[in-house]
């Protein structure tokens, strides 16, 4: 899928020295959270990242020729192991979840538009811990999952009037199941 870019984030790439920054916007049940792989705040998009620095990992950011759904992971280490309930609290499954990625001009001066490189929902959370310290790895899943999900519509009225109020179009539908229709000559005899 081709992104716009500007032309800063495109010297930034293309330059022999590249200082990236990722940035992770997840909703979860008190709000939103902004973090950023750097350390201390950086203020973007009218937002006030908090710098996580190596305790952030994301996986893989796959993307296929073919339209199919395909996921990633997030971990974020070195958790008190004392805040874990707090941070389980926090959680809201399929909330979402936007990845960014950002240069630096020089260190300190973020390049104007960092790119999306992945949306979509946070999926079930996989927690790892230690004597002192838990890592929480949330699955995220492309909202292109969705395409698997049959709808579960019918073709009643109760359902036209959901989407189009006062239609009378499927008002009928109950009436005319056992009408007899035929085809040409009308027949003689009843059936």
């Amino acid at each position: 899928m081709s992104r716009p870019i500007t032309a800063g984030m495109l010297g930034a790439i293309q330059a022999s020295q590249l200082l990236p920054a990722i940035f992770v916007q997840a909703t979860m049940a008190s709000g939103t959270v902004y973090l950023w792989s750097g350390l201390g705040s950086i203020v973007w998009n009218g937002q006030t990242w908090q710098g996580v620095g190596s305790l952030l990992n994301i996986s893989t950011v796959e993307e296929k020729a073919e339209v199919r759904a395909t996921g990633i992971s997030i971990t974020l280490s070195g958790i008190d192991s004392t805040l874990l309930t707090d941070v389980l609290g926090e959680f809201q499954l399929c909330g979402p979840v936007t990845v960014f990625l950002g240069a630096f001009s020089a260190p300190g001066t973020l390049i104007a538009n960092p790119i999306t490189v992945w949306s979509g929902l946070l999926d079930q959370p996989t927690i790892d811990v230690s004597a002192d310290t838990a890592s929480i790895s949330i699955n995220c899943e492309s909202r292109l999952i969705e395409m698997n999900v049959a709808v579960d519509r019918r073709y009643t009225d109760q359902e036209q009037q959901l989407d189009h109020p006062g239609d009378v179009g499927f008002s009928f539908v109950n009436s005319i199941q056992d009408q007899p229709i035929y085809w040409g000559r009308t027949p003689t005899v009843n059936i």
